[in-house]
């Protein structure tokens, strides 16, 4: 099994006071409804927009019930520009219950921020959502309740055209049943993303990919609903060399559980 390892910087988040605590466990119990991890790479400028819009969705709903309780983890993944500030202004805007800002040491890449803050959560369910806001934060109540599929909104037509060329990888080498693996909006429940992120061996990109893969191989139940998406500019993916960075981490992943050298146990999970 992967382990986790934290830098001692790691080990503790900043609350709104200012005073260092230190981060809680995947491994306790939940307290919390909702979390919401949000990987950031230097997202100083698209992250506020996401943060506006899901913190105004969480409050509304958590007026309408008032049993409903949430946080939001951003994991700022060793940015070099001001992501954590910004983060952090809604940390003592709301307060370090509702938000709370996970600083990286250094770039992990996408998979691994999401598997630290995931590691650093306390919801009963658990929600990535990416940074630029691409999914409207609303639809979390369809990816809840399994309503029925929505058009998303289209992409570019290289994006497309590359993204229908790493969606046959995928199909061909690892998972079949899901038509698309990179949507930045996926909900766990606490048990699925523990034993699913504890296995959890790429960091990159493709770590979505890897994620299902487990998922499947444990009989972890799977639905997916689609959802309003809408492209962002600033996008930290390079096309050609990210599809190729993707392409053979999906190789490698295909060819590590083929040979043992990944390994997975499998008893069935809710």
């Amino acid at each position: 099994m992967p382990t986790l390892h934290r830098h001692e910087e790691e080990k503790f988040f900043v609350n709104a006071e200012g005073r260092k605590e230190p981060v809680p466990s995947i491994h306790d119990p939940p307290t919390r409804e909702l979390s919401v991890v949000v990987p950031s790479y230097n997202e100083e400028d698209r992250l506020p927009l996401m943060m506006d819009e899901a913190l105004n969705y969480l409050e509304k709903r958590q007026k309408r019930d008032p049993s409903f309780t949430y946080e939001v983890i951003v994991v700022d993944d060793g940015s070099k520009d001001q992501t954590t500030k910004v983060a952090m202004k809604y940390c003592k805007k709301y307060g370090s219950d509702k938000v709370r800002v996970l600083s990286l040491v250094k770039n992990r890449g996408k998979g691994g921020a999401v598997r630290m803050g995931v590691f650093s959560s306390r919801g009963e369910k658990i929600l990535m959502a990416d940074a630029d806001g691409a999914t409207k934060f609303e639809d979390i109540e369809k990816v809840e309740e399994g309503l029925k599929n929505l058009q998303p909104w289209p992409r570019s037509y290289f994006r497309t055209l590359l993204m229908y060329g790493f969606h046959f990888l995928v199909w061909f080498l690892c998972v079949k049943e899901i038509r698309d693996t990179q949507c930045g909006f996926k909900l766990l429940t606490r048990e699925a993303a523990l034993r699913t992120f504890s296995t959890l061996h790429i960091e990159r990109w493709a770590f979505d990919v890897e994620l299902l893969y487990i998922a499947q191989h444990l009989r972890i139940p799977i639905a997916e609903v689609a959802v309003n998406w809408t492209e962002i500019e600033g996008s930290k993916l390079v096309p050609f060399w990210s599809w190729l960075q993707m392409g053979r981490d999906l190789l490698f992943i295909r060819l590590r559980y083929m040979t043992g050298a990944w390994q997975l146990e499998t008893r069935k999970c809710n």
